[in-house]
């Protein structure tokens, strides 16, 4: 009797065991007919396949540098754990399409399995591969295992999408029910001839000449267990003073789960499931981690908006803005980009980005305000600027807090609210010891003039071993003039109606 036809499972981004619907699916169907199951993931790229491709038009993100980056390192450990439950991880490259049709031919594979991933691009490649697979007499079912809530089943009193975040949340919150998150199979039996892959190493994802990972090595360890231990780590104690301390980034006061979350290796099921669980254990954590799972809240909404305005990472919300008056800059840029506009706290968040691949959310809004609003250049340049550079890029999330920040989005931020960077920094890293590690030219400065080296006595500037436009750039705008410039623009924008200055 022929053994039963194989199981693929199609990792995307939900790079774990744990709590992995599709592969939960694979292994009981295994388990319950003797099936094999390949594990299998595919580095996406575009040379079509019979299988399915993504319509003409649907606009593609690649990965960024430092995507790659992460990528390497979470394959290589969830290759490791596929191999110990049993079925290594194959590696192949392509239209997925095609690698889906190459590989079935060669294991006549007659399931395959995958969770389901939200960019417009991906929804609908996946949508043209299931019919396609499908039509050929495949079996090809997907699954949740991103989000609390997916889009299309989150519906306003009007059987609309929601607009405006705490609405969303609080209906989302208050009917949500996630189910509990399963264990990792025990474990995954392997085809008698195993597929041949590709080697991890041949993909090229790390950065050779020169190699700028240095940071991200010391900082990030990419994984399930790493996922994990985090969370764990968090809520044992920091949690507790997440309500107020996740806005200070001289402190070890978030989660730095979003990288982990972005590539699946820990799903918003274990971090609900799992805060629920600390609250009740120990009731004084309640209020922090009601503040860290409206965080998770946020990501969920920005999904939403992406789903029902998929030109969201192209375009604004809010039409207005199309035609607005935006700077080209290419000088001002480039001293953001490399943290060197004479601003330490965004400076210090900039170059924080550079190096470890990552940056404090309090920064993001900060520094994501003088380059919108400073500099007035488009969102879109900061945009592209933190999907190459960031660890954590995800399509909804950077698109609909660019927009945030510009005041384009949905529930954005207004625009006449300038962040001031010298009172930012003074309020959230009092000490300076945020921009001492990050900006080490401006480590020896005061408290007192750390975020604002200008005003400093030339005697000060001396002992510290500071010599502006040398050592460290003298600011390259002023911000009162540079605000003011961006509030005109904006009231011409509104044409004089209901826009009045914010000075936060």
């Amino acid at each position: 009797m022929p053994d039963p036809a194989p199981i693929i499972v199609w990792f995307r981004t939900d790079l774990r065991l744990a709590d992995n619907p599709a592969l939960t699916a694979a292994a009981q169907a295994s388990a319950d007919t003797g099936a094999a199951v390949i594990p299998l993931y595919i580095l996406e790229e575009e040379t079509g396949g019979t299988a399915g491709t993504s319509p003409a038009g649907t606009s593609t993100w690649p990965l960024g540098g430092a995507q790659r980056w992460w990528l390497h390192g979470s394959l290589e450990r969830l290759g490791t754990c596929c191999a110990r439950h049993g079925s290594p991880l194959l590696l192949r490259r392509g239209e997925p399409g095609a690698v889906l049709d190459a590989l079935i031919a060669e294991t006549g594979a007659g399931c395959v399995l995958w969770n389901r991933r939200y960019t417009p691009a991906g929804t609908a490649r996946d949508a043209a591969i299931k019919q396609g697979l499908k039509a050929r007499g495949i079996d090809a079912r997907s699954f949740n295992a991103a989000l609390l809530a997916e889009p299309w089943t989150v519906r306003n009193k009007s059987g609309g999408s929601f607009k405006v975040f705490t609405p969303f949340w609080r209906h989302v919150s208050s009917t949500l029910n996630p189910p509990l998150p399963t264990r990792a199979p025990a474990t995954l039996k392997a085809p008698q001839t195993a597929p041949a892959g590709d080697r991890l190493a041949d993909w090229g994802l790390l950065p050779t000449r020169p190699d700028w990972a240095a940071g991200l090595r010391r900082r990030w360890v990419p994984g399930e267990t790493a996922a994990l231990s985090h969370l764990a780590e968090f809520l044992d104690g920091p949690v507790g003073a997440y309500a107020t301390e996740r806005d200070r980034p001289d402190r070890a006061g978030t989660s730095a789960l979003s990288p982990y979350l972005a590539f699946g290796e820990i799903g918003p099921r274990q971090i609900w499931h799992a805060a629920r669980h600390a609250a009740d254990a120990r009731p004084e954590l309640a209020a922090g981690i009601e503040a860290f799972l409206r965080e998770v809240g946020w990501r969920e909404f920005q999904y939403h908006l992406l789903h029902h305005a998929p030109d969201l990472p192209d375009r604004p919300l809010d039409s207005r803005f199309t035609g607005f008056a935006w700077r080209d800059d290419p000088a001002g840029l480039r001293a953001w980009q490399r943290g060197r506009t004479g601003y330490p706290i965004v400076d210090a968040g900039m170059r924080q980005l550079w190096e470890t691949g990552w940056m404090h959310n309090r920064v993001r809004m900060i520094v994501a305000s003088f380059l919108i609003k400073d500099l007035l250049l488009p969102w879109q340049e900061g945009e592209r600027w933190f999907w190459d550079t960031l660890v954590d890029a995800d399509l909804a999330q950077n698109a609909g807090n660019w927009q945030w920040v510009a005041g384009c989005g949905a529930d954005a931020a207004p625009f006449f609210r300038v962040f001031n960077p010298v009172l930012q920094g003074e309020k959230f890293d009092p000490a300076g010891d945020y921009v001492r590690r990050y900006v080490p030219e401006l480590g020896r400065l005061p408290a007192r003039w750390i975020h604002q080296p200008w005003a400093a006595p030339a005697e000060v500037l001396r002992q510290a071993g500071v010599r502006l436009g040398d050592s460290y750039p003298r600011p390259i705008l002023d911000h009162g003039a540079a605000r003011e410039r961006a509030l005109a623009l904006y009231k011409e924008l509104k044409e004089g109606v209901g826009a009045g200055p914010d000075a936060h």
